[in-house]
């Protein structure tokens, strides 16, 4: 029951601070900037890697526990109860803001710039590379002990800096749907369902891949 808190705590957090940069940016006039919104994503994301990471592992997103599943360190019992806890935190940050700003249309919802495939495509390739640096940096042979957060969280922000403008990047099925349920606008909110899990599968596989065991010509033990 800690860990689905945690879970829920973690995501309502990420969801508040994250599409609430965008509200307030919005209503402030661009006060806090695309930079500064994207910097809020990263450290948001790093502050609860390791304020509830001990507690759940921090996943705060959809994508990313079915990609620990599909890495085998996550057992299937236990993805409804964190994928219901994730989409609970944010709803309830979804209409805290909605409380907040009841007059803003999109509450921060993540919708494409440009043509609809192209967001699709940038959420894979976005979701991909999130996914695998997770993995890779919570490894024990990496090395990266408590500093996995500040990589995982300035992987978030730096793909936020440079995609965000175009397809939002959400890579985060949670952080996309309660904004768009709660304001109406959910049009293409598939992309943003669809496309971060392909994302955190590709990641997986990517991620396997270069880790595999490597048997030496002779075929003696590595």
């Amino acid at each position: 029951m800690n860990r689905v808190w945690a879970e829920a705590i973690g995501t309502f957090s990420l969801v508040f601070a994250g599409t609430g940069a965008i509200v307030i940016n919005d209503v402030s006039h661009g006060a806090i900037t695309h930079v500064g919104i994207a910097f809020t994503f990263g450290l948001v994301v790093m502050s609860m890697i390791y304020a509830v990471g001990p507690v759940s592992g921090a996943h705060l997103n959809p994508a990313v526990t079915l990609g620990f599943y599909l890495a085998g360190r996550f057992p299937g019992k236990d993805i409804f109860p964190y994928i219901s806890s994730q989409l609970a935190g944010a709803m309830a940050a979804g209409f805290l803001l909605r409380l907040l700003f009841l007059d803003h249309p999109t509450l921060g919802a993540t919708l494409p710039a440009g043509p609809w495939w192209q967001s699709f495509v940038l959420e894979v390739m976005l979701t991909c590379i999130l996914m695998f640096v997770i993995l890779q940096v919570s490894l024990p042979v990496c090395g990266a002990g408590p500093l996995a957060a500040v990589a995982i969280g300035g992987v978030v922000g730096l793909e936020a800096m440079f995609a965000g403008p175009v397809c939002g990047a959400s890579m985060n099925p949670a952080r996309s749907l309660a904004p768009a349920l709660v304001s109406g606008n959910w049009t293409h909110l598939w992309i943003y369902l669809v496309a971060p899990s392909i994302g955190a599968v590709a990641g997986t596989l990517l991620q396997r891949q270069i880790n595999l065991p490597v048997t030496p010509p002779d075929g003696s033990a590595p």
